[in-house]
């Protein structure tokens, strides 16, 4: 039975492959075999070795289940721009059953998928789907990543409601420290661990070299959750 998660965020620039990263480290702390996901990115490089991108190849780094980049990376795409517009630009068709078909792949490599989204939750894949469909059509629970920054409350609570609307569990949140400037951060903190319905996997500090290595957050209920809930 496949286990695995969907990592989202309040935003774009919240902290999601740091998160995606922590969660995978997690896992490998806890004895499981761990390879990541992320079927769309927007913001790519040439290289010898093809077209990479920066998150993608953290999150390869994280885990300890290597995979073919068409599988982890199915769709890649030059701008760092929204993927539908990017995908319209370059005349490509993001569809849902050919990420499944990846995602299927990669869980048979290994205990747990981690798959990280991009933007936010509600960010359109084509003109019908987003990624609130992808992680549904992925059957995968969902760990939400809150910038905690002016606005995050309400960014927090609608994204919660979004991922609910689609009969999703939201199986934990982690409280990323994106402004260390941040007015009242503790009453913010309190304000949604009181609101939000899931736990609180954990607080990241702010850190001007960002290491997943050293942030350490609990996984849901101690453990990850198998995949096949709906």
């Amino acid at each position: 039975m496949p286990h695995g998660l969907f990592i989202t965020g309040t935003d774009t620039e919240v902290g999601k492959t740091l998160v995606a990263c922590a969660l995978i480290h997690a896992c490998r702390r806890a004895g499981m075999r761990v390879v990541a996901m992320k079927p769309v990115a927007a913001g790519c490089y040439q290289t010898q070795d093809g077209w990479k991108n920066e998150d993608v190849e953290a999150l390869r780094a994280a885990a300890d289940v290597d995979a073919p980049l068409d599988e982890i990376n199915p769709y890649r795409f030059v701008d760092a721009i929204a993927p539908h517009i990017a995908a319209s630009r370059t005349k490509v068709a993001i569809d849902l059953p050919v990420i499944r078909e990846r995602f299927d792949l990669l869980s048979r490599r290994a205990d747990a998928v981690i798959v990280e989204g991009a933007g936010g939750f509600l960010v359109p894949l084509n003109e019908r789907e987003d990624f609130g469909d992808l992680a549904r059509a992925l059957a995968l629970p969902v760990v939400l990543t809150v910038g905690m920054r002016l606005g995050c409350i309400n960014h927090a609570l609608l994204t919660q409601e979004a991922i609910l609307a689609r009969g999703l569990p939201l199986v934990g949140w982690v409280a990323n420290r994106i402004d260390p400037a941040m007015s009242v951060f503790d009453e913010n903190l309190e304000t949604l661990k009181q609101r939000l319905k899931a736990p609180l996997l954990g607080v990241v500090p702010r850190m001007d070299r960002p290491d997943a290595s050293a942030v350490r957050l609990d996984l849901p209920n101690g453990q990850m959750p198998s995949t096949s809930f709906m």
